[in-house]
Parts: C-alpha cells; sequence; structure tokens
C-alpha cells in the first residue's frame, strides 16, 4: 500500500466542494457513483445554499465538517477553485481533485495559476490530481471521485483492471471499451494537466493493488520517468503487464499534446526505448490495449513465438500464414511424428503440414479440432494457436469446436485465438472463454503481442547494474572547462582512455611533429590521415581541413603548414593538426549520446557517414544494457541485411560494434553531469574478428549550472 492508494483510492472520508443534487451535474455524479458502487466511507457534500443532496446532510465550508476528508473534490471553477484548494491545505486534506480547466494548458498566466495551488498544497503535504481532470475511481472500494458519463452509458463491473490516464477522455473510452468485451476494470484514474501526481504516480499506487492484473496506461507526455520505472519495476516482480499508448508520436500529435495538457512532448524514439528498457509494452490506442486485454488476463507466457495455424478452408491457411508473417510470428515447423498423427486424424486430402487445412471434412466430423489440437500440442515447436473459422452454421456443431478450443486451452495452457466473423460463431467461442476476433489479422497480432511482450519481460531480468559515477582529475578537459565542444584530440583521448577503441593519432604542435608522429604512426607503411584540430571547427571536412591517404612525411609537414594557416586566416582556435592512423573497415557506423533532459543519458547507433542524417536509420538504447541487447536493437536497421554479410561476404564485426556501444554508454552515465552529448561517426567496422573502431569525435560539455 502506498500513501496515494490510502488517502485517494481507499479515502476513508470525501468532501465534495460545489455539491449537487443534480445527478447529471458534475457536483452530483461522485455522490450518486459511491453510493451506487458500495463506497462504505463517509460523504460529505458542500454547498452552502442546501442543508442535504441525495440523502447526506450538505454543509457550508470545509471548516464546517465534522472531520478532516481524507479526498476532497473540487467542483467548483474560476477563482474558486483556487480558494478550495487554500482552504483544504489549511485544513490538513491529504488528497484533492480539481475538476476545473483553464489553468495550465492555456497559457502562462494558466499555468502560473496552477503553480500558486501547487504550492500552497506542497506546504502542507497535500497531493492534488489534476486540474483539467475527470477525476479518479476505484469500484474495488466504491471510492469514486469522478463524473465520467460512461459509468451510466456502460454499467462498472468490478475486474482485474487498471487504466491510468493524462486523458479523461481516454480513460472513459478504455473503460467502454474493455465493459463492452465484458471485462471488469477496477481502476479508472485520470491525471489531466498532472501539476502534482503524474500517470506514473498514479501507476504506482495501482501496481500495488493486488487483484489488478493488467494495467493500462494513457500518457501525453512522459514528466517523472523514474517514478514510472519504478511502477514498472513493481509490476515485473509481480507478473503485471502494463500496456500503453503515447499519443504525440508525430510532430502535429506532440503539438497537439502540448496544447491539451500544457505539458511538453518527448521525443518518439527515446520514448520507445524508455518504455523497452522497463518491458511496457507500447501500442497505438485504447483499441488495441482493450484487443489484447482478454488474453493478457488469461496469464498466458508463452514460451516461443512460433505459430500453428488451423482452419476448415486453405484459403484461410494462406491468410494466416501472411498475416503471421506480417507479425515476424515464424510458422512453427511440425515434426514428422506430428505431421503422422495428424494425417491420423483427417482425410487423406487434407493438408498436416503448418498451416493445417482440416477441410470442410468439419462438417460431417464436428470432432475434428478436438482430435488435431491435442496431436499438435505435443510438438515442443508449436508455442501459439491460431484457428480460423471463415464459414459455419447450420450442419456445424459450433458448440463442440468452441468447447473443444476451450477444453484444449485449459489442458495445455498454451495461448489459443480464434477468428469468427459470424456473430453467432464468435459468440460460442466468446461464451466459453476463448480469445476471438473477426479477422485473422487482429486474432494473430494479439498472440505475436503476447509473445513479443513476454519475451521483452523476461529480459529485463538480465540488466546490468549501473556503473558508479566517474571521478575526473582536474587536468581533464572535462573539468577545465563550462559548456562548448572539445576538440577531437580531446574527445577521442578522452574516450580512449575509458575503454572506447579509438584510432591510433597524434596531436601535433608543428611540421617537425606532423613529420615525427607519420614516421611512428606509419611504421608498418600504412598511410596517414591528416586534419586540422580546432573546437571552433567541428566539421572539418566542409572547409578542406581533412587530407587522406597522405603517404609521406614531408607532405604530413606540408599539410601541417597548410591546415595551420588556414585555421588562422578562419580566426578559428588553433589548437593543432591530427595526425592519425588510415584505418579500414567496410563499413561505416555512427555512435552518439546525450543526457536528455527527461530521461538522461540517451545512445544511438545506426548507419554512420555523411547521410547519416538524411538515412536516419538507428535506433535508440536506454543505459544500463547489454552488448546482447545492441545486437538485438541493431536488427531493427533498415541496413540489418548487411550485418551478415551479402552475396558472399563475411559478417560484420556487430559483436565488436555492441562492446563499444556498450562502452560510450557506460563512459556517459559515468560522466553524467559533464558530458551533454558526444557524437562518434564513423566509427568504422571490419569483417567479424577484426573490430570496430572510432575515427571522429566530437563531446559536447555540459553548461555549468
Amino acid at each position: 500500500m502506498t500513501d496515494l492508494l490510502t488517502s485517494a483510492l481507499n479515502p476513508r472520508s470525501v468532501a465534495i466542494i460545489g455539491a449537487s443534487d443534480n445527478i447529471h451535474k458534475i457536483g452530483g455524479r461522485p455522490i450518486y457513483y459511491m453510493q451506487q458502487h458500495g463506497f462504505q466511507g463517509k460523504v460529505y457534500p458542500i454547498n452552502p445554499t442546501r442543508t442535504e443532496i441525495q440523502g447526506h446532510r450538505a454543509y457550508g465550508t470545509l471548516g464546517d465538517l465534522p472531520e478532516v476528508p481524507d479526498l476532497a473534490l473540487i467542483v467548483v471553477g474560476g477563482d474558486k477553485t483556487v480558494s478550495a484548494v487554500e482552504e483544504c491545505a489549511a485544513r490538513g486534506v491529504k488528497s484533492a481533485v480539481i475538476i476545473a480547466s483553464g489553468f495550465g494548458e492555456t497559457g502562462p498566466e494558466g499555468k502560473e495559476l496552477e503553480q500558486h495551488m501547487l504550492d500552497k498544497a506542497r506546504a502542507t503535504g497535500m497531493r492534488l490530481y489534476g486540474p483539467n481532470t475527470q477525476g479518479l475511481a476505484n469500484f474495488g472500494t466504491g471510492a469514486i471521485a469522478g463524473f465520467s458519463t460512461m459509468f451510466i452509458e456502460v454499467p462498472p463491473m468490478d475486474g482485474p483492471i487498471g487504466i491510468v490516464s493524462q486523458s479523461g477522455g481516454m480513460s472513459a473510452m478504455t473503460y467502454g471499451l474493455l465493459r463492452g468485451r465484458g471485462l471488469g476494470v477496477r481502476h479508472v484514474h485520470a491525471t489531466g494537466n498532472e501539476a502534482d501526481v503524474s500517470v506514473g504516480e498514479m501507476a504506482l499506487a495501482v501496481a500495488h493493488d493486488p487483484d489488478v492484473k493488467l494495467l493500462l496506461l494513457y500518457l501525453e507526455t512522459i514528466t517523472k520517468p523514474d517514478v514510472l520505472a519504478q511502477a514498472a519495476a513493481i509490476a515485473r516482480e509481480r507478473d503485471l503487464p502494463i500496456v500503453a499508448v503515447k499519443a504525440g508520436r508525430t510532430a502535429g500529435g506532440q503539438r497537439a499534446a502540448s496544447s491539451h495538457t500544457g505539458s511538453l512532448a518527448n521525443e518518439d524514439r527515446t520514448v520507445n526505448a524508455f518504455f523497452e528498457h522497463h518491458g511496457i509494452w507500447r501500442v497505438r490506442d485504447p483499441h488495441e490495449q482493450a484487443r489484447a486485454a482478454q488474453a493478457y488476463l488469461k496469464g498466458w507466457r508463452p514460451q516461443g513465438k512460433r505459430l500453428v495455424v488451423i482452419s476448415n478452408s486453405g484459403a484461410s491457411c494462406v491468410m494466416g500464414a501472411d498475416a503471421a508473417d506480417d507479425e515476424q510470428l515464424p510458422l512453427a515447423e511440425l515434426s514428422p511424428a506430428t505431421q503422422t498423427a495428424v494425417a491420423e486424424k483427417l482425410p487423406g486430402f487434407a493438408t498436416t503440414q503448418n498451416p493445417i487445412d482440416i477441410t470442410a471434412a468439419l462438417l460431417s466430423n464436428s470432432g475434428l479440432f478436438g482430435e488435431v489440437l491435442p496431436a499438435v500440442a505435443k510438438d515442443p515447436a508449436a508455442d501459439l494457436f491460431f484457428i480460423h473459422i471463415p464459414v459455419a452454421g447450420a450442419g456445424y456443431d459450433v458448440e463442440r469446436f468452441a468447447r473443444d478450443a476451450a477444453a484444449f486451452e485449459a489442458a495445455t495452457g498454451k495461448p489459443v485465438a480464434v477468428a469468427a466473423w459470424q456473430d453467432s460463431v464468435a459468440q460460442a467461442f466468446r461464451a466459453h472463454g476463448i480469445a476471438t476476433f473477426p479477422n485473422e489479422g487482429d486474432a494473430i497480432a494479439v498472440l505475436a503481442q503476447l509473445a513479443n511482450h513476454t519475451a521483452l519481460l523476461r529480459k529485463q531480468a538480465g540488466h546490468p547494474k549501473p556503473v558508479p559515477p566517474l571521478a575526473l582529475p582536474t587536468s581533464s578537459p572535462l573539468s577545465a572547462r563550462s559548456g562548448g565542444f572539445l576538440n577531437e584530440a580531446q574527445s577521442l583521448q578522452l574516450l580512449g582512455e575509458h575503454g572506447v577503441p579509438v584510432v591510433p593519432m597524434a596531436l601535433c604542435q608543428s611540421a617537425d611533429e606532423a613529420r615525427a608522429a607519420f614516421e611512428r604512426i606509419s611504421a608498418d607503411g600504412s598511410r596517414v590521415v591528416v586534419k586540422a584540430c580546432s573546437s571552433d571547427i567541428p566539421h572539418k571536412s566542409e572547409h578542406g581541413l581533412v587530407a587522406l591517404n597522405v603517404a609521406s612525411a614531408r607532405q604530413a609537414g606540408e599539410l601541417f603548414e597548410q591546415f595551420w594557416q588556414k585555421m588562422a586566416d578562419m580566426q578559428a582556435a588553433r589548437e593543432g593538426v591530427i595526425v592519425a592512423a588510415m584505418c579500414k573497415g567496410r563499413q561505416e557506423f555512427m555512435v552518439g549520446a546525450r543526457v536528455d533532459p527527461v530521461f538522461g543519458p540517451v545512445v544511438v547507433v545506426g548507419d554512420g557517414g555523411k547521410y547519416t542524417e538524411a538515412l536516419n536509420d538507428c535506433v535508440v538504447l536506454l543505459p544500463p544494457f547489454s552488448a546482447q541487447d545492441v545486437q538485438t536493437a541493431l536488427q531493427r536497421l533498415h541496413m540489418a541485411p548487411l550485418l551478415a554479410g551479402l552475396r558472399g561476404e563475411p559478417p560484420l564485426d556487430v559483436a565488436a560494434l555492441a562492446q563499444l556501444t556498450v562502452a560510450v554508454s557506460e563512459f556517459v552515465m559515468r560522466a553524467r553531469g559533464q558530458v551533454a552529448s558526444l557524437d562518434l561517426n564513423p566509427v568504422l567496422v571490419g569483417s567479424a574478428g577484426e573490430g570496430a573502431m572510432v575515427v571522429d569525435a566530437l563531446i559536447e560539455v555540459a553548461a555549468a549550472r
């Protein structure tokens, strides 16, 4: 139990400031709902013009109450809202729900009022929900400090699902979709503008409810990721799946989210990385949340992703295979023994390979599903089962089909999803508790989500522990300056000192030093690169300050003189000229990192070279992560087919790139507060066993706070 859960979700008493006798008004609905749904605590309507409201004694002010309520619901508007918050804080109320809008979402003046209310609340330890919220509802306790019309349109039923939403409309919609599927919902909470309490904090509170088996979130921004991460950790411990909608995936959506809640939107790829890191599954909308809810509630945790498709139609088998490919679910390769067992149950012209077409023989033998399913279930390659019935009705024993499928599911614990577009057929399966969908796309998408989310949650347990902070000497270039960029030599040297493989190089201050560096670095006869070094010129090639394939010491000395003069002509700081080994690699990658103001260190890795920005083929990870995490993420790149080698080429050294990326992440984590960002491009990667190496680096130093 948390304080949030105790004082707001299970209060002993609730005051409604602005209470009404009319159950269709905002001030009347909560009282009506609490009476209807068994709230056992005290209800205190506050309205100076009434002595009784909906059978309860009414009070003129909060100060007239016989006790300090745990929770106050403020349903007055305008300046009265601010006064009510001040009064609640002064009286010692623990939690207050502010329904009124017109605050942070309207602009600076509204934000200032919102901050004033928050300051008053914090001074006394009171927590605020909202403003601009539909309120809170806990059907397990009957504590309903909200006014949603959906609770009248679709009668509530307590159940194992919790909904926490920044938007009141989305909380109501998700609730309605779930109840329309016959599923019970316990928690329906909207946080609104989140002046104080966020979705993450409410998720943390709901995650402590032992009866909740599925937690659904709707967010428009993530303001307290550390708290949401705590909620995810509690959920993992409890085997409680969290499925989230994060609106604002696009630039237009982010602008709309900002105007809706008065909050700043988060960068979408970073949000994806955060969710993946913490085992939260992201879907596009509440329809997808509701679609998969029943499957989650069954407690299925499939061991793999291999799918078995069974139908009484060959065409449905083909379409099922297509849908599986769309969701990247491999079709299970059934063993010869399994195929023999299936063949014994089916007519000779039926298909025993996966997909399994049991043909129209189902019309004459209604037991085929019940016979085929157990035979396939014994095959260790079968993880998920999809049954498609494109046609049934008169002459078909649909009830038996459904009964056999339910018995199979109960006996094996293996996930089963059915597609049936005919209502009569679908209803028969639903009556037996089978997850049933109108088409193969929805059914297989849910199985894929379940399998992928389960795999993600299993992976979380193995995450490495965070690394300790970096202790830098006072002579470090990071310690010596505040803000701006280190030059390339400083950047490469610093990274090399902390485990990142960098190109052998020397920073020269004269032509003689450049010639000596050439002799030292090219002792094996290899060529070198010569380039200017100035923190004022981050992109040297654009100014002709990079020379490749330098073949002699004399040429290195001449280039020094040339670059030294050009930096002077550009009035740029002349910090030296770099002579570096001419490294070989088969593919250019980039590795970058930055300290996000909300999420902290963020690492990006992907296709590198001069077209990095144009192609934008990269993946984002949140530290800490393992080398295996990097390799898995790299498979999502558009260029992923190149990693394994094409047309007879050997595979790239992905393992070395992954280790390099981990080393970068550890450096950024340890130097947090001192490094704002870094850009390593290109990172040259050779064939397997040849390694990976940074040949150009740029570190941005964090400004002093």
